[in-house]
């Protein structure tokens, strides 16, 4: 079988960023998906599974009511607990989509109160959230999308 895209980024050399990981097209449509990536792989532990629901609920909520709303496809964690994925239509760079994933952030940053969706007839698992550490991961991952930015993979080693 062929690999998948994601498993063919050498993840000993990923750092925290925002990188475009495939682009998918049919027809005249095409989806880019993005790989927001909070922690360095195999090199610092994964997040907690609380935060990485807190940040789901709440970057899904506020993204499908920006004004970018009508471009969102999905957004979610990864099975590695190192980031997420979020799938837009068009076909976009990572500069593109950065101003639109710091939005996201500060959002975040600023919530207090009630989780949306984190109700028992909302949500499969309601009760596991951890707001307090969903800002921890992404104050510090907006701090490397506003300090020093990565917008590509790194290269492949040789």
């Amino acid at each position: 079988m062929d690999k998948i895209a994601s498993f063919t980024v050498n993840h000993l050399d990923l750092l925290p960023g925002l990188y475009v990981s495939r682009r998918d097209s049919r027809g005249a449509v095409t989806v880019t998906t993005f790989d927001l990536r909070l922690t360095a792989p195999n090199r610092e532990p994964v997040m907690d599974t609380p935060a990485i629901h807190t940040i789901e609920h709440l970057g899904a909520t506020w993204l499908r009511n920006s004004e970018r709303k009508d471009e969102i496809v999905y957004f979610g964690p990864m099975g590695c607990r190192t980031g997420f994925y979020l799938l837009v239509f068009g076909a976009h760079e990572s500069a593109d989509i950065l101003p639109l994933v710091k939005d996201m952030c500060a959002f975040i940053l600023d919530f207090e109160g009630d989780i949306p969706g984190a109700k028992p007839e909302e949500c499969g698992n309601y009760s596991e959230q951890n707001l307090n550490m969903a800002k921890y991961y992404i104050r510090r991952y907006l701090r490397e999308l506003t300090d020093s930015p990565r917008l590509a993979y790194p290269e492949a080693r040789a």
